[in-house]
């Protein structure tokens, strides 16, 4: 988290949106007070990529399977 006087914010506001679009918490003070939180109006969207997951995900092998306590309801 960065947090930041008035003064600083104004001189480096560019680098300052940077980091909060970055995912970094810019805090802006006065006083030493926290006064501000800049952050992004919305985060970048990433494209889906089939597969990622892939080796993450599994199924029990009896997944398919009634259990046998259900058998009077099927």
């Amino acid at each position: 988290m960065a947090q930041v006087n008035i003064a600083e914010a104004k001189t480096h506001l560019s680098r300052l949106v940077q980091q909060a679009m970055n995912g970094e918490e810019v805090i802006i003070a006065r006083d030493n007070k926290a006064v501000v939180k800049l952050v992004p109006v919305d985060l970048p969207k990433r494209n889906r990529e089939p597969g990622t997951a892939r080796g993450r995900v599994w199924t029990a092998p009896d997944f398919d399977q009634t259990p046998s306590d259900f058998d009077d309801y099927v």
